[in-house]
């Protein structure tokens, strides 16, 4: 196990082993990680330089990793920098449909001693991972920004997400290994929690690192061992934290790394009768087919497969007369097009009210014409590119879609960037019908639907009507029409006069319904209980 004072001095001084102790013992409860000030020169200078040693260390060959052992393959995929996409970023040893089996077998025989680990060793692990994080937080940043296409402010809200769900699951663990007693005369009564056995983690490119090892480490956190598949379009920094927990003190087999493509190492990885738990971020087409093919059971099969699955959504924000539209427009610029509309929580559709939709409108033309759009290394570029080529032709054809169904408003040209990167200006149609395929449909990129409302029973309607119950937000500057909407707005995340998207582990804890997903919000109290099963023993006395 992680032996904490290895690394004994901190970055900015104090002792990790006693700041370790500390966060154990209960002494030093759980808060978020503050994000980067990239106002501040030493900061700012910080990421800079984080950029050119990353630079520096492009293109290197990257294994998958089961048992412990570091395995190459003459099969590799390339990764791409999304902005500048002559430049790779890694080649990625791809596993096999052999390379599966054994990195179940291989999981379910670390199983044996890793469910019997302490939730305080355990937890050790977590917390030693996550003072890794602080330490390369810049480093590690910077890399989603070469991946990934994320821009300076999103790469490190992610890097913060991450630290922040390893600090809160540690302390969940410990929290949920206390047992609970109903003991009566002559017979005792416990309640507790074990680990569920083997569990996959298929993992979305979009927060590469913050879901990956959200939904990783509270698998570990609650004893299970993982299978990690990254995403296609984030390996390598996939491939970061698989080495940075396994060296903060995983035992062999316990974290197992198989990258490669869904549709050849997907279905296996799912299906295989010794897999207990399936944790899924990504596609409602990909979650859906992840629930049939875990319903089926197989034979040597002892167990019902759960699943936990997100699968996004097509997220609203009402703007009622009473708003103030300055604010509205900037919160739906925001929240539309961070990261290019390419989060789960990205509004999609705009329901504004007609007494003040043509003025809101106006305001947000306007907002989103003054946003900066370059590659994402460019400490002031806003928007970037997507991720890769498909994501570009699936925007380009929903634009094309969107031009017969309403009226296109804006779409910003991107010049000579779309020869360099994956870029797609931002795009606002006007007048949309509610039941457009554009209002939906989950584009995953950079266009808005702005949506005419009659009043606010009609925009709470159609802000309803949708497969998806994942994010929504509503501004108004009245008490009734706040709690109306907070009533019958039925979202799994609800955000009043603010932007709908980046929500704080433990503060606002994620998920939605519907066809948003499966399982309880990641970063919440329920969380963890879903990678255990809990048990009674009742014994009499006497």
């Amino acid at each position: 196990m992680a032996d904490p004072n290895e690394v004994n001095v901190r970055e900015g001084g104090g002792n990790l082993a006693s700041d370790i102790e500390a966060a154990l013992s209960g002494e030093v409860p759980f808060s978020n990680l503050p994000l980067a000030d990239f106002s501040q020169e030493e900061i700012t200078k910080a990421m800079q330089d984080a950029l050119a040693l990353v630079e520096k260390n492009l293109g290197k060959d990257y294994p998958f990793v089961i048992g412990g052992e570091l395995l190459h393959s003459d099969d590799k995929s390339v990764s791409l920098n999304p902005s500048h996409i002559h430049q790779e970023i890694g080649h990625i040893s791809k596993a096999s449909t052999v390379d599966v089996g054994d990195a179940v077998t291989a999981a379910k025989e670390a199983f044996k001693a890793w469910s019997h680990t302490s939730a305080r060793e355990r937890a050790m692990v977590l917390l030693v991972a996550a003072e890794e994080m602080r330490h390369r937080k810049y480093e590690l940043a910077a890399w989603q920004v070469y991946e990934e296409g994320k821009n300076w402010v999103e790469a490190d809200a992610d890097l913060a997400e991450s630290i922040d769900y390893l600090e809160y699951y540690a302390r969940e663990a410990l929290r949920l290994d206390m047992p609970l007693r109903f003991d009566i005369p002559g017979e005792t009564n416990e309640y507790f929690y074990e680990p569920r056995g083997v569990c996959v983690v298929i993992a979305p490119w979009n927060f590469p690192l913050a879901i990956s090892a959200g939904m990783t480490t509270a698998a570990l956190a609650a004893g299970n061992t993982v299978i990690y598949k990254p995403s296609g379009d984030s390996p390598v920094v996939g491939a970061i934290m698989v080495d940075i927990l396994n060296r903060s003190g995983l035992p062999t087999g316990v974290l197992n790394f198989v990258p490669g493509p869904g549709a050849e190492i997907g279905d296996p990885l799912v299906s295989h009768p010794d897999v207990d738990l399936i944790a899924f971020t990504g596609s409602r087409e990909v979650g859906l087919r992840i629930v049939r093919l875990a319903g089926d059971t197989r034979e040597g099969q002892r167990g019902i497969k759960r699943v936990i699955a997100e699968m996004g959504g097509k997220n609203a924000l009402i703007v009622a007369e009473d708003a103030d539209l300055e604010a509205a427009a900037m919160g739906t610029v925001i929240s539309a097009y961070g990261y290019q509309g390419q989060k789960c929580s990205a509004c999609s559709r705009a329901i504004v009210l007609e007494g003040v939709y043509d003025k809101y409108l106006e305001i947000l033309t306007e907002k989103t014409m003054q946003i900066t759009i370059g590659p994402a290394e460019d400490p002031d570029a806003f928007f970037g590119p997507l991720i890769n080529e498909a994501a570009r032709k699936k925007v380009l054809r929903y634009i094309e879609i969107g031009k017969h169904e309403a009226r296109l408003a804006l779409h910003r040209d991107v010049g000579s960037l779309a020869d360099e990167g994956y870029f797609v200006g931002p795009v606002i149609f006007a007048d949309v019908p509610p039941r457009a395929r554009i209002a939906q449909e989950e584009i995953f990129g950079p266009v808005l639907s702005v949506i005419r409302a009659k009043d606010i029973d009609e925009a709470i309607e159609v802000a309803n009507d949708s497969d998806y119950a994942l994010t929504g937000g509503a501004y108004s500057a009245s008490r009734e029409t706040l709690d109306r909407v907070k009533r019958e707005f039925k979202v799994g995340n609800l955000y009043l006069n603010r932007k709908i998207t980046g929500s704080v582990v433990n503060r606002q804890p994620f998920g939605g319904f519907k066809m948003s997903g499966i399982g309880s919000k990641a970063g919440g109290p329920d969380y963890l209980r879903q990678f255990m099963i809990p048990r009674t023993v009742t014994e009499k006395i006497g």
